[in-house]
């Protein structure tokens, strides 16, 4: 198993990035309420894993020309088109596409209904982003007063915070589908399977999974070019990544002001506890990070990246410096030459 494993920090002022709907605590009838979460008994703001996703595909559309799947709405539920093939967030994003049709029993000449669900388990894993440090969550009055009239009053929840999140992406996974009967792994079907065959797709041997003779059961991959391009552009992704709510009045910048990125041979996330929160302070712990590099040294592939951006903890820059000279397994620069370095290393 081969896996890409990514920790990234965001900086944000006075923003606003996921909110939850109305406030019931409040005599304003026009107030809204951000995403929060309670540790240790503070408060702490957090983005969902579900927004996350939204701005990386959004940005995959508009800064790497993806064509994203179409939705279809039925009644109380929505998916995409589920080809993985012909839409690349299909495949790295996953699916859920249930369905049931109408068929001829060529035994009986009668109709009979045929299940036609399919499911793809994501490739690509992410956390949510959620504060390093406690710093109180305010709710600020504002109003509508350009009309005649008295002004219309309403509430919204503002924020400054370091936010931390992590993402996996299992290699062998992208662009490698399955056809077994259980949810997760009825990625095609097999007039997709037919397709793909003609259209430059090999099958290839399940490593795991074995049949009831042993014999190992069958995947459909694409060519390894495709897979590559589409691992690339979701990591190059984070460079431009955008997005948040309140952008209008509360716009807030989240592409990572720090990013750690490492190829790794399990599917384990070893990054998870590198920032943390002291005296109320989000940090950066470069002790966590020399146990980490020492402990999963066998299970590291190549260099671990990591990335800063000036003017955003800079009492780092020295002591990263001076752990890039003595361990070779780490390099260390600007987020976006880390991003394309990572890039560059990147094999399948």
């Amino acid at each position: 198993m081969k896996t890409i494993q990514g920790f990234v920090l965001i900086d944000v002022d006075v923003a606003a990035l996921n909110n939850a709907g109305s406030d019931t605590t409040t005599n304003l009838e026009n107030a809204v309420v951000t995403k929060k979460i309670y540790k240790n008994g503070k408060q702490y703001p957090y983005v969902s894993g579900q927004a996350w996703r939204y701005w990386w595909r959004e940005t995959l559309r508009l800064n790497h020309q993806w064509e994203l799947s179409p939705i279809t709405r039925e009644k109380k539920i929505a998916f995409t088109e589920a080809d993985p093939f012909k839409y690349a967030d299909d495949d790295v994003f996953g699916y859920m596409r249930a369905g049931k049709k109408e068929i001829e029993d060529p035994d009986t000449g009668k109709k009979k209904s045929v299940n036609i669900t399919l499911t793809r388990v994501s490739p690509l894993k992410n956390s949510a982003f959620m504060a390093v440090a406690y710093n109180p969550i305010v709710q600020n009055w504002s109003s509508m007063s350009r009309q005649e009239g008295d002004a219309v009053p309403y509430g919204k929840d503002e924020y400054c915070a370091v936010m931390k999140g992590m993402f996996s992406i299992d290699l062998d996974q992208v662009g490698t589908f399955s056809m077994y009967a259980r949810t997760g792994f009825q990625n095609i079907n097999e007039d997709m399977k037919k397709w793909a065959l003609k259209n430059g797709a090999t099958e290839i041997e399940d490593p795991l999974i074995r049949d009831a003779k042993n014999n190992p059961l069958k995947l459909v991959r694409i060519s390894n070019e495709e897979r590559l391009r589409r691992v690339k552009d979701t990591i190059q992704a984070l460079k431009n990544l955008s997005g948040g709510a309140k952008q209008t009045t509360n716009m807030a910048d989240v592409t990572p002001k720090l990013v750690v990125l490492a190829l790794f041979k399990s599917g384990n996330h070893p990054f998870s506890h590198l920032a943390k929160e002291e005296l109320g302070k989000p940090l950066f712990s470069i002790d966590a990070l020399k146990e980490v590099l020492d402990d999963y040294k066998e299970q590291f592939e190549g260099a671990v990246f990591i990335g800063r951006r000036k003017g955003f903890m800079d009492e780092l820059d020295e002591p990263l410096q001076e752990l890039a000279t003595v361990n070779r397994n780490l390099r260390y620069g600007s987020v976006n030459q880390m991003i394309d370095a990572f890039v560059e290393s990147i094999t399948l």
